[in-house]
């Protein structure tokens, strides 16, 4: 990565709200330089459809990015997809060409070409639809980075929750509760705490995974058998790291927490952190080469094409990414 290498936002499901985010990007200022990976054509349709002055202009997949952007313009590397795009109705032919983008983002980000990447929501129903497995970005980024276990952390203000599992059924999280996974995902949290984001001691309040933190074992073992002797482990090598403490409170600011919260998994944490600052959010990967940045929200098919979608939490994933690659 170097300093004047742009970002890379992956403009997402076609037939969603992605691309018209991106457009809405030329309207904000300060913004640093940014590149779109996308279907030139579609971006121009969707601006005349919304009313929007956007020069679209497509530059090389292979060269170095030679220029930013003029006011009102998006620079795009083009991505065309082989069916027709209509709001709010996805067609699984384009989701190959979807991962293609997403693919060369990454390999741009890995190359140096691009100095981090942003991404626009896809969904995963259409892409699984299309044949293709996919439980969503953070495990297709980890594969295509070679990264062993990539960790959710969700960001609103001074909120920050990281997840212990991400996309799995409720009735799989318990088995997927490790020590060893545990230990891995608390390692790389500190590790990206640190590194990322220059917290020199991060504080981090982990979750138990039952009610109450399993009262005593009354309601469920794997917070004293599993959870409680890694926290201690962390602890004992001096790391501040407690718990665990019930979900119910962890999230308190009589928890006392600092840094970030450890959930056990998804609808454990983004619940809160959604409520706190949905629309504002960023989704951030960690244990991953390259800075990850995403929006909190979905493709909204109910309101693509509308112009009432609201750019604020791309424009937080763009100042995010931002802000994690500044030199420290």
């Amino acid at each position: 990565m170097t300093e004047s290498a742009p970002l890379v936002i992956t403009a997402g499901e076609p037939a969603g709200i992605g691309p018209e985010l991106c457009l809405a990007l030329t309207a904000k200022n300060a913004l640093p330089d940014l590149v779109v990976v996308s279907d030139p054509a579609l971006l121009r349709s969707r601006a005349t459809q919304l009313g929007l002055d956007v020069t679209v202009t497509e530059i090389s997949l292979q060269e170095p990015v030679a220029r930013s952007a003029s006011p009102g313009e998006l620079l795009v590397v083009p991505f065309p997809f082989p069916a027709a795009t209509v709001c709010g109705q996805p067609d699984t032919a384009n989701a190959e060409t979807l991962l293609d983008g997403l693919r060369h983002a990454v390999d741009g980000c890995l190359q140096g070409r691009y100095r981090a990447l942003v991404t626009a929501p896809l969904h995963k129903g259409v892409i699984n639809d299309a044949g293709i497995p996919f439980r969503g970005h953070t495990e297709f980024l980890a594969k295509c980075c070679g990264a062993p276990l990539p960790v959710m952390l969700l960001a609103a203000g001074d909120l920050r929750i990281a997840l212990a599992t991400t996309h799995l059924p409720l009735r799989d999280v318990p088995d997927a509760i490790t020590a060893d996974g545990l230990r891995d995902v608390l390692r790389i949290l500190l590790h990206d705490l640190r590194q990322r984001f220059g917290i020199a001691t991060p504080e981090v309040v982990v979750c138990g995974l039952n009610p109450h933190a399993g009262e005593g074992g009354h309601l469920g073992t794997e917070d004293a058998d599993i959870i409680a002797p890694v926290v201690a482990e962390f602890a004992g090598k001096g790391e501040l790291v407690r718990g665990p403490l019930p979900a119910d409170t962890a999230f308190t600011k009589a928890s006392g927490h600092k840094d970030a919260v450890l959930a056990m998994y998804h609808d454990q944490g983004l619940p809160v952190l959604k409520y706190a600052g949905f629309g504002e959010s960023v989704n951030i990967t960690l244990g991953l080469p390259i800075v990850r940045t995403s929006v909190d929200h979905g493709t909204a098919f109910d309101l693509a094409g509308s112009g009432k979608a609201d750019p604020g939490s791309l424009v937080a994933a763009v100042e995010m990414a931002q802000l994690l690659t500044e030199p420290r």
